[in-house]
């Protein structure tokens, strides 16, 4: 295609070339006006309008390019044939076009006889025979341009302007009625340019309804191919190709958004050294202007003394005295004036430069808002072609050969699944954004068992990453370091502001500051009255005298996150810290001592917060948040907050809550795990986080808040159940796959409303005494049983075998 086209330009301009040596007067057309045209208008292939008949095919032929652009695979010869039909009939005359079929190739225009110089036209090669279109895509529709034989035959431009200065020589004398011919001509010609401008337009849009037709014709095909079904082993291995061909495709966009990524990130880079340049230079500039500025208060200085000294001598009235001081004062003047106008120039070269460093400042935020939105859909991309993978991965025909693509893809899978090494680090181009063993929190994101769960792990890893680079999120990033950025010397206080803040989730980077700040809020009168070493002494004690609760901590550390790297092992650097935490609060609190579900909660603090802030992190969520005897012995509090649960499912989420009471499911056995721990290990780890965030702001209200939210998230999913079987195994792993948590907090702030906390705190006040009276009546059900079995084992006589067989 691009052959042709330089073929035809350089005849356009060997043609217009040797007609400009000819009688170029005799047929050019007036200059007409220069079209500005914007910056989109700048890419639409518009031509200046020198040559009106070489316009409209120089403009199709660049828009047909374009147009062929848009359209992948498309054949020259399959656009040759659609477009042949176009040669023969533009304004009812039988002239070619930049398209050709079985005829010879002719300019547009060519010269007339009158020409000084005739040009030879060198005939281009004939169009190859048909058996060469086979594969060529035609239009699905049918346009005919022949000629239409009613139409008269519309007088060209150049014979008229010819017409008019053959009758400006043959009637030289009559002035007046000349002027008024030519008025005439110059109003047809006019009219006859708009038609032609309507006629250009219309030839370009029929253009363009027939690239879009072979665009169509183009997309039909596969989808042809694809409709007839795997009819045999060779369809089956040509769908096998296919989509062998489509993971080649999506493997070479990866590596172009890498090689982009790349690219951009060098950009940034020099742009970040142009900032630098630019910052040295404009201090080198300051630096000299505060040197001139001192050099002309101390000329000032100078001309002042000068001045007062010469007052004062003997020769001060004397005329060759005057004459000298109004030298000097001139050229004071001089210098100073001299000065000014240095100093503005600087002036104005430091603004300039303000203004390009906040360029590049918006140009470097722009390239940073760009490169995350590519890395967002980079992961998007990487999941789609992981559960690609997983689709063909199974084998397609029943053929007991070996199939050359199951070996790729089963190389491709492989691949895949391989954990991010020293080298994918150094070469990030060939993994551009490897899925790590383990995520920012420390917990492990991909299983080393199952091939299957780890491929699901990675899909679910990117589509987090995705998640956490969208738009929304780096809006709230910026929201919070303006917080920050205002709060810098002042404390942080509860706020509207700050708890739709902390409602929105809190980034990795200050999660630590907010944190602290919030258990700060909920203990400070308690740690005002004990002194400041407390957590030190509570830990002493506990290590020095007998603890009985120790043991039982000792055997829960390794059991409490086994799949965070900080506590894997007993040499992790959390154990210890998890050990300090836990002895110091069972010696604390005698009475809880130590219950299964502290060690997680201390756990998660102690990932953000150091030993001492856990500590009271956790004495803030047993002793201050949650009710009395929530973790006892008998755990009475968690029972009752199971039931007040239960009562607020019924009220907000009515269908799902008759759903499990139809199936005579019991959904405490699940969400008990839930409020104890405050969702550790139930939910993916983002998720788990922002919902800690709202807790130690607001309180116990927000568990039950998440709670209602993760059953509303998959109410849909629950209610297509028809099997209390099905319910329940759905039930123990349904809060893992949800991954959009904006959509989740959405539901638990906006769709949950209105929430009260008085409300809870009356239905728990109203289930506590039932469920005392339950535990009553039990403990008296359990003596009476442990009274009647000694009664019956004190009455019973043991016989041995031998005395009962005599």
């Amino acid at each position: 295609m691009h052959y042709w086209l330089h073929q035809l330009q350089q005849k356009r301009w060997e043609f217009s070339t040797a007609r400009g040596l000819g009688t170029r007067d005799s047929w050019n057309l007036p200059t007409m006006p220069q079209i500005h045209s914007g910056l989109v208008a700048s890419n639409t292939g518009t031509c200046v309008t020198v040559y009106l008949r070489e316009t409209v095919c120089v403009t199709v032929c660049c828009d047909v390019i374009m147009c062929s652009q848009n359209v992948p695979k498309l054949s020259l010869r399959g656009t040759r044939n659609s477009m042949s039909q176009l040669r023969q009939g533009w304004g009812g005359e039988g002239r070619r076009s930049v398209f050709y079929t079985a005829e010879e190739w002719e300019m547009v225009d060519p010269p007339g006889k009158d020409s000084q110089e005739p040009t030879q036209i060198q005939e281009l090669p004939k169009k190859p025979p048909p058996d060469s279109h086979r594969y060529s895509t035609g239009s699905v529709f049918t346009f005919d341009f022949g000629k239409s034989a009613s139409r008269p035959r519309r007088p060209f431009l150049r014979d008229m302007m010819k017409a008019s200065r053959s009758a400006e020589s043959s009637q030289t004398d009559c002035n007046g009625s000349k002027a008024s011919e030519m008025q005439h001509r110059l109003q047809s010609l006019q009219e006859e340019l708009a038609q032609l401008r309507e006629e250009l337009a219309s030839q370009k849009e029929l253009v363009r309804l027939l690239q879009q037709t072979l665009k169509s014709a183009q997309c039909e095909r596969p989808a042809v191919a694809v409709a007839g079904g795997p009819g045999g082993p060779q369809d089956q291995a040509a769908l096998l190709q296919e989509k062998g061909t489509q993971i080649k495709g999506l493997c070479s966009h990866m590596e172009k958004l890498a090689l982009e990524k790349e690219s951009l990130q060098q950009e940034l880079k020099s742009l970040k050294n142009k900032v630098g340049e630019m910052n040295e230079q404009l201090g080198m500039l300051m630096e000299t202007i505060q040197a001139k500025d001192e050099v002309i208060i101390r000329l000032s200085q100078q001309g002042c003394d000068t001045a007062g000294g010469a007052c004062g001598s003997p020769d001060c009235g004397s005329p060759t005295s005057t004459s000298k001081e109004l030298q000097e004062l001139d050229n004071l003047k001089d210098g100073l004036q001299a000065y000014k106008t240095q100093n503005k120039f600087l002036n104005k070269e430091i603004l300039e430069l303000t203004v390009l460093r906040r360029n590049a400042e918006g140009r470097e935020k722009a390239l940073e808002a760009k490169y995350t939105a590519l890395e967002a859909k980079l992961c998007q991309v990487e999941s789609k072609y992981l559960i690609l993978l997983q689709e063909v991965k199974s084998p397609m025909c029943s053929s007991s050969e070996e199939n050359p693509a199951q070996e790729v893809i089963s190389r491709l899978l492989e691949d895949a699944l391989q954990v991010e090494s020293s080298d994918q680090q150094e070469h990030p181009i060939f993994k551009p954004h490897p899925v790590s063993e383990y995520d920012v929190y420390g917990f492990k994101t991909v299983p080393d068992d199952d091939e299957e769960e780890m491929l699901v792990a990675r899909v679910r890893a990117l589509n987090l990453k995705k998640l956490s680079l969208g738009e929304q999120e780096m809006s709230v990033s910026v929201k919070w370091d303006n917080y920050l950025a205002g709060m810098m010397n002042r404390e942080m206080t509860r706020s509207p502001e700050l708890k739709a803040l902390v409602r929105s989730g809190v980034p990795h980077e200050h999660r630590s500051k907010v944190w602290r700040c919030c258990v700060g809020f909920h203990v400070k009168k308690l740690r005002e009255v004990l002194p400041q070493n407390y957590f030190e002494s509570q830990l002493r004690a506990a290590l020095e005298k007998s603890n009985p609760a120790s043991k039982q901590i000792e055997l829960d550390l390794l059991r409490t996150l086994p799949n965070n790297k900080h506590y894997a092992s007993p040499t992790a650097e959390g154990i210890q810290k998890l050990r300090n935490v836990l002895l110091a609060y069972s010696w604390r609190n005698p009475d809880i001592g130590y219950c299964q579900g502290l060690n997680r909660l201390a756990a998660i603090a102690l990932l953000y917060l150091d030993q001492e802030d856990a500590f009271w992190c956790l004495v803030t969520i047993v002793e201050v948040f949650m009710p009395r005897d929530y973790y006892t012995k008998t755990l009475l509090g968690s029972q009752v907050d199971q039931r007040v649960f239960k009562d607020l499912l019924s009220e907000k989420l009515p269908r799902l809550h008759a759903h499990f009471e139809a199936y005579k499911v019991d959904f405490s056995l699940i969400t008990f795990n839930w409020f104890l721990v405050v969702f550790v290990d139930s939910v993916v780890s983002d998720i788990l986080f922002k919902i800690w965030d709202a807790f130690l702001y607001e309180g116990p209200k927000i568990i039950f808040r998440f709670a209602l939210a993760l059953f509303k998230y998959k109410e849909d999913e629950f209610l297509k159940l028809q099997d209390s079987m099905a319910i329940f195994k759905y039930l123990r792993y349904f809060t893992r796959t949800i991954l959009d948590a904006r959509k989740l907090m959405n539901m638990a702030f906006v769709d949950m409303n209105p929430f009260p906390l008085r409300q809870i705190q009356n239905r728990r006040t109203f289930h506590l005494e039932k469920v005392r009276l339950e535990l009553t009546e039990l403990e008296a059900i359990r003596q009476t049983f442990l009274r009647e079995r000694e009664t019956t084992t004190d009455g019973r006589t043991l016989i041995s075998d031998d005395e009962e067989d005599n």
